[in-house]
């Protein structure tokens, strides 16, 4: 049997956290896939093996072991790695954890997105940080010690992180194209649900239907029509972590034709039905 897809998303907050700690690891030429998207939390993503790339609208960077990458909340983003096997901590928490009197020094750095390396002493000091607060998070997510651990975590990358964008930053030949799209992106960030067609998404950025289909192909390297059913399964699986929604709602709402046609899309891109992504995610909370 082909072994499915491993999608580099979605995690989900649970209702009742602020933050969530995930480790992660691929084994060489596993499928992998990703692409350019966003959510509504912050996240830092603290590799041990990697090989390839990070982009964000504004541009991309060449990623290397034990290096990091913030990117905030509604920041598109994605990532395009090589075979080889592949390993990280992934770390995200809503916006509101900056207005922690322990954190308000760093909200300004984390303001906008990052592509950090530390000293080796420090790789060190970070990956056994993240291995404390990994095992306090399944055990005891809303303790005092893992709030403490978390906010020790950001202090030390922010004092620590020596910036790589100023090195290995590519701008993007399509941000201007990016500017052009702002609109529809305005709107998806916006409403989940929103379920445009083309030549609807076209008249919003004030572009003719195949300007539009280039400058979007352009940027987010898949065409529009296959973004958005990306965008909504995306929406789904976080959905399908956070609520108890019913499937056939949940496909109403966002804007599937049918349950049976959003449940074979969903299935197709992430190999599991809803009802099985959802049962997979509470058996990984409970054996947490």
């Amino acid at each position: 049997m082909k072994k499915p897809t491993i999608y580099c998303e979605p995690y989900s907050i649970k209702q009742g956290n602020d933050f969530e700690i995930h480790y992660v690891s691929y084994l060489q030429h596993d499928s992998y896939s990703c692409f350019l998207h966003f959510h509504q939390v912050h996240e830092f993503i603290f590799f041990e093996q990697i090989d390839g790339k990070y982009f964000y609208h504004q541009g991309e960077t060449s990623l290397s072991d034990y290096e990091a990458v913030y990117t905030p909340s509604m920041e598109s983003h994605n990532f395009a790695l090589n075979s080889r096997a592949k390993s990280w901590y992934i770390v995200q928490f809503v916006p509101e954890r900056l207005n922690d009197p322990a954190l308000a020094e760093f909200s300004q750095i984390l303001s906008s997105g990052l592509h950090l390396s530390f000293p080796a002493d420090v790789q060190q000091r970070i990956h056994l940080l993240l291995s404390w607060l990994l095992s306090e998070f399944s055990q005891h997510p809303k303790s005092q010690t893992c709030q403490q651990l978390f906010n020790s975590l950001v202090t030390m990358v922010c004092e620590y992180g020596q910036s790589r964008l100023s090195k290995q930053h590519t701008p993007l030949n399509v941000s201007n194209g990016y500017k052009k799209l702002a609109p529809l992106m305005a709107l998806l960030k916006q409403n989940n649900c929103a379920n445009l067609s083309l030549d609807q998404a076209a008249a919003l950025c004030h572009l003719s239907p195949s300007y539009f289909s280039r400058v979007f192909k352009n940027h987010f390297r898949v065409p529009y029509s296959d973004y958005i059913i990306q965008h909504k399964l995306y929406s789904a699986a976080r959905l399908l972590g956070q609520t108890n929604l019913s499937i056939t709602d949940m496909s109403y709402d966002l804007g599937f034709s049918s349950s049976s046609y959003f449940i074979k899309q969903f299935k197709q891109h992430f190999g599991l039905t809803p009802h099985q992504y959802r049962r997979q995610l509470k058996t990984d909370l409970s054996s947490g």
